[in-house]
């Protein structure tokens, strides 16, 4: 599966800009969101108005805030998201964000793996950002088809933000779902 334009998750990465980086980056984290800290869908509201005005500084400062906002103890899902933020730059540069983005992006499709129900096999995550995904389960395609559409729509201005905002909404209430169902079912 690859983009509609044909790239794959990998080519987008290397091709964005730096608010494409911090967006994407910031969409995976928000997406995985639910499994740190359920009732603090809009923790990261602050950076994503940091993203949308490019400015570095106020990135590094609302990344540092919700740094602190969300920590705690938590389930390994939950410290997998934790070290997702951890490790976001405080630098705004390419090289910097675009290793985060990179990183997020293979924590979240891993953790969207593990709640799916095919399961992930050795090196699906890794394919899957390399433009091939058979043998995805639904969870996962959808996760790459969001981190996707985010690199793809991040480069246009507000406009684009807004929908890699919606789209970001759009996972975290899915992967809430299959969270609270697996656990009703446990």
């Amino acid at each position: 599966m690859t983009s509609g334009n044909g790239r794959s998750l990998l080519e987008l990465i290397d091709g964005a800009d730096e608010r494409g980086l911090a967006a994407a980056g910031l969409a995976c984290l928000d997406r995985c969101l639910p499994l740190l800290a359920p009732d603090r869908a809009d923790a990261l509201r602050p950076v994503w108005a940091a993203v949308a005005r490019g400015d570095g500084g106020a990135w590094g400062e609302a990344v540092a805030k919700a740094r602190v906002d969300l920590d705690g103890d938590g389930t390994e899902d939950a410290e997998a998201v934790r070290r997702m933020l951890a490790q976001a730059p405080a630098a705004w540069t390419a090289e910097a964000l675009r290793a985060w983005a990179g990183d997020c992006s293979v924590a979240a499709l891993a953790l969207h793996g593990r709640y799916d129900a095919a399961g992930v096999s050795d090196g699906l995550v890794e394919r899957c950002r390399a433009g091939d995904a058979d043998g995805a389960g639904p969870l996962l395609a959808g996760e790459l088809r969001r981190q996707q559409a985010v690199l793809e729509t991040a480069a246009h201005g507000p406009t684009g933000l807004r929908r890699a905002r919606e789209l970001s909404v759009e996972g975290g209430r899915v992967l809430r779902a299959v969270v609270s169902r697996r656990a009703r079912t446990a």
